[in-house]
């Protein structure tokens, strides 16, 4: 039998050298079976060679980057890591790694960015799908699935909390309805509101945004109305709902500010809406309601942008800058004092308020979030 052999790859190419036309430049590399590589090797240092090459590999995927641009987008990219497309356990594993707060009958989460909490359209993964897996992984293999308490928006991060037993879900469930748990975000708006503390009592209802790009959004749907210099009350459409959010600048510079965002009622968007349409402060990031007639990214002054260090262009990869901060539920059941659930801000959070000049109240941890597996948050 004829043992394997290398042989030599020749390539032929037109060099770009000095000389009077072109010159042909002659390549020879050694082209090896695999079984003659591999001959001369033993079994470990086969192994070797495959880890050295998977590492070369790997560091080649992630080069560094020098643009300043392009590092600021990548680091919003890499805090704002959807998470639809990792395994169930991989993502129960994450949410049990930001666990609040836990006791024999409340499990409460710090929701990560872009998770929906339910499934529809489009949505591969969301919290409800794993909350089985994330049962067994904190209470056993015989552990019945974890119920839903409320909900937040898919762009909303912080503080949710579950039920070990569906009888306790459907109590909290009742206390969120009857307005009796008191809720505070906070968020970094793009302008400052005037005045800087206040209530903001604007129905809500939601209505088609006609135009190429036709689609349906909040919006308000105020019970009063200026004519010929005259407040007039006008007829309320049977579809609005009520919306009433108190609000307080905690930190402001001369074009943004973080609010803390209290809402008494619990509407569709409510927050969203009243702060862009009803104060002229759309939140940071929210490409939806930062203009009524179109869906596009949010437009940001120059000095904003470039405190962001971002051109507009890039302006799409800002997230929703909006933090379900704390949650405050009543005595219930055995427990007979209230229950203060806080959760710590998001690094790409915490990040745009460094970059903005925005500062943090004292009672805020200075520390980021820890950064899990699959990139921090």
């Amino acid at each position: 039998m004829v043992a394997p052999s290398c042989g030599a790859l020749r390539v032929w190419g037109w060099g770009s050298g000095q000389g009077v036309g072109g010159l042909l430049c002659l390549a020879s590399k050694p082209l090896c079976t695999a079984a003659a590589a591999s001959k001369s090797l033993n079994a470990q240092e086969l192994a070797e060679r495959l880890r050295a090459q998977k590492q070369e590999q790997k560091a080649k995927k992630v080069p560094v980057l020098t643009n300043p641009v392009q590092r600021r987008v990548q680091e919003l990219v890499r805090f704002t890591q959807q998470l639809q497309r990792v395994h169930p356990n991989v993502l129960a594993k994450a949410l049990s790694r930001g666990i609040v707060h836990q006791d024999k009958d409340l499990v409460v989460i710090n929701k990560p960015y872009g998770l929906p909490v339910h499934g529809g359209p489009g949505v591969r993964l969301c919290i409800s799908d794993v909350l089985p897996i994330l049962a067994k992984m904190l209470h056993g293999h015989k552990a019945e699935p974890l119920h839903l308490c409320h909900r937040l928006d898919k762009e909303t991060t912080g503080v949710m909390v579950l039920a070990r037993e569906k009888e306790v879900a459907h109590q909290v469930q009742e206390l969120f309805r009857t307005r009796q748990v008191a809720k505070k975000y906070w968020a970094i708006t793009v302008h400052v509101p005037v005045p800087s503390a206040g209530i903001v009592d604007i129905p809500i209802i939601e209505k088609e945004v006609p135009g190429q790009q036709q689609h349906h959004k909040m919006t308000l749907s105020p019970i009063y109305r200026m004519d010929s210099g005259k407040m007039v009350r006008v007829r309320t459409s049977r579809n609005a709902h009520v919306a009433v959010t108190q609000y307080q600048v905690l930190s402001s510079t001369v074009s943004s500010a973080l609010l803390e965002l209290q809402p008494v009622t619990g509407v569709k968007h409510q927050l969203r809406v009243h702060l862009s349409f009803g104060l002229d402060c759309p939140i940071l990031g929210d490409h939806k309601y930062s203009d009524w007639n179109r869906l596009a990214p949010q437009k940001l002054s120059v000095g904003t942008l470039r405190k962001l260090g971002l051109p507009q262009s890039k302006a799409r990869y800002i997230p929703l800058h909006l933090h379900a901060r704390q949650l405050i539920l009543p005595a219930l059941g055995s427990r007979k004092e209230e229950l203060s659930l806080v959760c710590r801000l998001p690094r790409y959070f915490a990040r745009s308020l460094s970059h903005l000049g925005l500062k943090v109240p004292s009672q805020e941890p200075s520390r980021d979030d820890e950064a899990g597996p699959l990139g921090a948050q």
